[in-house]
């Protein structure tokens, strides 16, 4: 798939560019009928998610509340750590600054009031339209004391594609962070082995990305190729 701002003219334009709908078109990346997926046409306008403002609603705010008390403690200001707060359906995110990532899951882990002892896996995530911030971090974390959720989302640009690893602060994030570079090329610091984990040990590139090439890579175990989406036959 595609996605691009609205152009100049449209009823959004000159607003606050973080504010506007992002297009997007198609899936799978084709600008052409090589698109299969009966999404060639496809349209849909979605807005960038903004902070939410309080209250959050259940227990997020005192998670949040905790959070600031326990970060000050360490000598951290919430406001400097945490870039914004989204509240969507249910689901809370905390956008962090990626130099107080760490910081921010510790105070996440050991203050007792809080007590997210796991993390259940790191995920990647490419938004080419986040300019400064096109490659996302993301960790869901678990309090088994309080049974409470919550997600830790950080972000790095492709010119600099550096994110603290958590590997010291939650041991399982290991081989996750490992498939999240693999495929999207995050490049964790401080991790003890940041190895190809699906992806052979030769292959180029980051094949999860949406700038990474659809097809015509030879499939090296039956010397098979896949072409790309323009030569595909299409069922428009």
């Amino acid at each position: 798939m595609t996605e691009e701002r609205l152009p100049e003219g449209s009823a959004e334009a000159g607003q606050d560019p973080l504010t506007q709908p992002v297009v997007r078109t198609g899936m799978f990346g084709t600008h052409t009928t090589g698109d299969t997926s009966g999404y060639g046409g496809l349209q849909v306008r979605r807005r960038p998610e903004p902070s939410t403002p309080r209250p959050y609603g259940s227990y997020f705010d005192e998670i949040a509340d905790r959070l600031a008390e326990g970060l000050a403690a360490a000598g951290t200001d919430f406001a400097d750590a945490i870039e914004r707060v989204v509240m969507d359906r249910g689901e809370f995110t905390l956008h962090v600054r990626r130099e107080h990532l760490v910081a921010v899951a510790r105070v996440l882990r050991d203050y007792p009031a809080l007590a997210f002892e796991m993390c259940l896996g790191t995920s990647g995530v490419h938004y080419p339209q986040d300019t400064g911030q096109e490659l996302h971090a993301v960790y869901p974390l678990l309090s088994i004391t309080h049974n409470r959720r919550l997600r830790l989302e950080t972000g790095a640009p492709d010119a600099d594609p550096h994110i603290p690893s958590l590997t010291g602060t939650y041991p399982t994030c290991d081989w996750h962070e490992r498939e999240t570079w693999d495929f999207f090329g995050i490049i964790f610091d401080g991790h003890p082995g940041l190895t190809r984990i699906e992806m052979p040990d030769d292959w180029k590139g980051h094949p999860q990305r949406k700038d990474y090439p659809l097809g015509g890579i030879p499939v090296q175990y039956r010397g098979a190729r896949i072409p790309p989406p323009d030569e595909r036959r299409s069922y428009s």
